[in-house]
């Protein structure tokens, strides 16, 4: 698209994106765009970003259902940044508010919270967490770092990969039966980790597990 070469991608090929709500022109947040990222806006008129920490496109509302829907796309002076205008379905912001922007910085108070949370984060991304999660592990398979405990585990093998879930399975139940709700919490955290382990040695994903539920309990 003739546009599109005309835009100035950065050495990362990457352009920052602010973008703003069409009808308050609220800014909501600012992120960024590679060449492909800003082809499926155009296609699909829905705003995909690129995450630069996971390295790989992502549709914004994929996991919320907040959607972006674009209404119009702007390009600045030096054509390095771009301003989308959108229909923001729910909230932008991972942490329940409707814009990123919802702290202040005051001179005498310091950061100071201006908005309500629009939506539950942790009900709403509970089962990204799980997947973001079953990514790191997929990613330390993929690309060994030294001195990583997953590395470790995934190295040993499925014996040692067992033997831990059995460990932290008893460790759920110990905090269970002292009755501890925070000692419940830490130990089923550190099962789900090990069962996440488990699942990518063998080739199991979170969206498998949620499928098996739905047919059963849903």
């Amino acid at each position: 698209m003739e546009v599109i070469a005309s835009i100035k991608f950065d050495n990362n090929g990457l352009i920052p994106v602010i973008t703003q709500d069409n009808l308050t022109r609220e800014v909501l947040m600012l992120a960024y765009m590679n060449e492909e990222a800003l082809q499926k806006t155009l296609e699909t008129m829905k705003v995909h970003y690129y995450s630069r920490s996971r390295k790989q496109l992502w549709l914004k509302g994929e996991a919320s259902g907040h959607y972006q829907k674009v209404k119009k796309i702007s390009l600045d002076c030096d054509h390095d940044t771009l301003l989308i205008q959108v229909e923001q379905i729910g909230g932008a912001c991972h942490t329940g508010h409707k814009s990123c922007f919802y702290q202040d910085l005051e001179k005498k108070k310091g950061l100071v919270e201006k908005q309500d949370l629009v939506f539950d984060p942790v009900e709403t991304y509970a089962s990204q967490i799980l997947k973001d999660v079953y990514n790191v592990v997929v990613d330390r398979k993929n690309n060994p770092k030294e001195g990583s405990y997953t590395n470790y585990l995934l190295e040993k093998g499925l014996d040692k990969i067992l033997k831990k879930v059995g460990e932290e399975t008893a460790e759920v139940i110990i905090g269970a039966k002292n009755q501890n709700p925070e000692e419940i919490t830490y130990e089923v955290a550190d099962l789900l980790y090990h069962l996440t382990v488990l699942m990518v040695n063998q080739n199991v994903s979170w969206e498998d597990i949620f499928l098996e539920l739905k047919k059963r309990y849903v």
